[in-house]
């Protein structure tokens, strides 16, 4: 079921905001995190993903407001999913840019944003729509200028976003055939390729191989992996 995210609007009188001195406070409002949380993750559509949940009562969505910003922030550090998720947890500054105003609760876990992302993938390949691209679409030009960012490379960052989603759907499908394959081979032939295969050996599943790439790897991944078992 979709909800909007709105409780980043109501600080907690035992958040963040009120438990630093108020030359820190002063400091992190002139940062370029809460600049991106005003700009951003303040003015994304958040309506624009409604498509992707169910109109029957249900359990509501994570925050889509932050999982879309989570992804941006990834991919403009290039950080893997283990970097974003310890950055999230312990860096004060990320979380800001990201509305949270606590130092405790995580917004999400990965499994959420992993779901998020087949689900905006999904709808790309049925509707040929690229939900992030409308999202940087309906940023201002004000907006652009003030964070110092070109129409063309926020239009290009949207894209190699929802490429990155596409890379990792298909990374997480040649993982897991890889694995299969792996698993039906004797004894022999798993002793014989077993170098071949090994960095994808040890994994409960193709996800806890996907957490430790960061956007660069996960897009060339997919055709490494075709060559790599040849």
């Amino acid at each position: 079921m979709f909800k909007e995210n709105k409780g980043h609007l109501q600080r907690d009188i035992f958040g963040i905001s009120n438990r630093v001195s108020a030359s820190l406070l002063n400091k992190m409002s002139g940062s370029g995190e809460y600049l991106f949380y005003q700009l951003i993750f303040s003015k994304i559509d958040e309506t624009l993903f409604e498509r992707l949940y169910s109109d029957e009562a249900s359990r509501p969505n994570a925050a889509i407001n932050t999982m879309v910003s989570a992804l941006i922030l990834m991919k403009h550090h290039d950080w893997t999913y283990e970097e974003l998720f310890k950055n999230m947890q312990f860096h004060l500054l990320v979380r800001l840019a990201l509305g949270l105003d606590d130092l405790e609760q995580m917004p999400f876990c990965m499994a959420t944003l992993f779901n998020f992302q087949n689900r905006v993938i999904n709808h790309f390949i049925k509707t040929g729509e690229n939900l992030f691209e409308q999202v940087f679409d309906r940023l201002t030009e004000q907006q652009l200028k003030q964070l110092k960012i070109k129409a063309n490379i926020c239009r290009t960052d949207s894209v190699m976003v929802a490429s990155n989603i596409r890379s990792y759907s298909r990374l997480q499908l040649l993982v897991e055939m890889i694995l299969r394959i792996y698993r039906v081979l004797s004894e022999g032939d798993q002793a014989r390729y077993k170098e071949r295969f090994e960095r994808y050996l040890g994994k409960s599943s193709p996800k806890e191989f996907l957490t430790e790439q960061d956007s660069t790897s996960i897009r060339s991944s997919p055709a490494i992996l075709a060559l790599s078992c040849l």
